[in-house]
């Protein structure tokens, strides 16, 4: 991981009957995050239209740090976090705009700032025509993380079994 320093907000509530993440097996995955913070939306409007690409890249890093901020609270820091897995960003813009590889960059740049070469992601952009609260940009990330270490003392092996580990229960 890299030595960048960020600050990051608090984790935001989400707006409906989900959880901001959710861990399955060595996956994290993060909710679709919005560019709000303390629960207000920054940035509202059509990419195209009421915003340009500069204001629709930093939409999407306020959305990228939430992201990492809701990982942070999940995980209870970055040490497990092993490999950027995929980030989607959805861009709420005009019929003809053409630059959603440009704004999705500013996640991308991001992620690779913090993360290093673990940032390395695939990616998918989306050109939408709503998103909740009228705002601009929408960003999901899937992260690899390192499972926890279960203690010695918690496993056992089972006779016939083969070379399996069972947990004690």
């Amino acid at each position: 991981m890299s030595t960048v320093s960020l600050l990051l907000p608090d984790p935001p509530r989400p707006l409906g009957a989900y959880v901001p993440a959710v861990r399955a097996g060595n996956l994290l995955f993060i909710s679709g995050m919005l560019p709000v913070r303390d629960g207000l939306p920054v940035y509202t409007g059509v990419i195209g239209r009421e915003l340009d690409i500069a204001a629709a890249q930093d939409a999407v890093r306020i959305a990228v740090l939430n992201g990492l901020s809701a990982a942070k609270a999940e995980l209870g820091s970055f040490d497990r976090i092993r490999q950027v897995v995929r980030v989607a960003v959805y861009q709420r813009t005009t019929p003809d705009f053409g630059d959603h590889a440009k704004v999705a960059d500013a996640a991308s740049d991001l992620l690779r700032d913090v993360f290093g070469p673990a940032a390395g992601h695939a990616r998918m952009v989306f050109g939408i025509r709503s998103l909740p609260a009228g705002m601009p940009v929408e960003v999901e990330l899937i992260f690899e993380v390192a499972l926890p270490e279960i203690p010695r003392h918690h496993l056992r092996s089972r006779r016939g079994s083969g070379n399996h580990l069972h947990p004690k229960h």
